[in-house]
């Protein structure tokens, strides 16, 4: 089920540990872990070069402001300007031209560089938002400092909820990964109290009826437990808000314990700790931007042996291919 994960050459240590009921999340050769993470130094991966003019909303979301969607709002409400002037929906921009989102000056530049891209081990107990009116801890709080650009979710997972969160600088890689449009596969791992019944299996494969739409599983298996806990792996393609938890809900089912173990193609490193992170290499994030249609297919190079293994494995265990825009 779970698909190959990404893996720099090193990580933070952690004292916390997955209980012995969590179920195996990803398969793969890893480094060992070192005491302090860094970003990985590669050679340069090569791609090809930005356009010198772009649509407003795509260079604003490549900034690292947000999705292109979320861009799309802000420059109908005014709130954005062009040399000067409130610009318009739709309007093209040039290395030369002076952009402004509030009091903050955006230039577009050409660039090579890839957007970064990290996997984050998110406990129970955190909340994906910079700020919370009940002081709760924030999974923005152990990320790495970054400038002139911001760490976007992809994606969110509720206060209740752990496992696999992927952030990145890329407006556009975090929108083609999360736009309902694309039906990029999210597996998550369920921990039950009892068994389902083949009834259950084939209504949660047909369809639940909830408040927003139907929802259904396209893949539904069990994978072992301890005692009455029983833990199941399902696969949709779709985030509603705790749609998870609200499916079994609907069939009168509680969920003991809930945890993302892949999104797409990068699935949750097995010996990656709660409250940890682990950064994507170089070569990483193009496998991830040529599957995501991101960006033009780019040579891929410098692969060490578990890296070519895991790519390989991934290729044929997640044949999805998203769609054109």
């Amino acid at each position: 089920m779970g698909g190959p994960s990404a893996e720099p050459a090193k990580r933070r240590r952690s004292s916390r540990h997955t209980p012995k009921s969590t179920p195996a999340l990803a398969r793969g050769s890893r480094r060992n872990s070192g005491t302090k993470v860094k970003r990985v130094t590669e050679p340069a991966t090569a791609v090809p070069s930005v356009a010198r003019s772009q649509k407003l909303q795509k260079v604003l979301a490549q900034a690292g402001l947000g999705s292109r969607r979320a861009m799309e709002e802000i420059i109908k409400a005014g709130k954005v300007k062009v040399n000067g002037t409130p610009a318009s929906l739709g309007a093209r921009v040039t290395t030369d031209d002076l952009i402004q989102v509030g009091r903050r000056q955006i230039k577009f530049k050409v660039t090579t560089r890839l957007p970064r891209v990290i996997l984050y081990h998110k406990p129970e107990g955190e909340i994906v938002t910079r700020d919370d009116p009940g002081g709760r801890p924030s999974v923005f709080e152990k990320l790495p400092v970054i400038r002139s650009a911001k760490w976007l979710a992809v994606g969110r997972l509720d206060f209740n909820t752990g496992g696999l969160l992927m952030f990145t600088t890329s407006g556009e890689l975090a929108n083609r990964l999360m736009h309902p449009r694309f039906e990029v596969e999210r597996e998550y791992a369920v921990r039950l109290f009892g068994a389902l019944s083949p009834a259950q299996i084939a209504e949660f494969k047909k369809g639940v009826r909830l408040s927003d739409g139907d929802a259904k599983f396209d893949v539904l298996e069990e994978h072992g437990g301890e005692g009455r806990n029983r833990w199941y792996h399902v696969v949709l393609k779709e985030g509603r808000n705790r749609v998870v938890r609200r499916m079994f809900e609907a069939l009168g089912l509680q969920v003991s314990r809930l945890m993302r173990v892949r999104f797409g193609i990068v699935s949750l490193p097995p010996r990656l700790k709660r409250g940890t992170w682990i950064e994507l290499r170089e070569s990483e994030i193009s496998q991830l931007l040529e599957w995501a249609g991101s960006a033009p297919a780019a040579p891929q190079r410098d692969f060490s042996a578990p890296v070519a293994r895991a790519l390989a494995e991934t290729r044929n265990r997640h044949p999805q291919k998203l769609p054109a825009r």
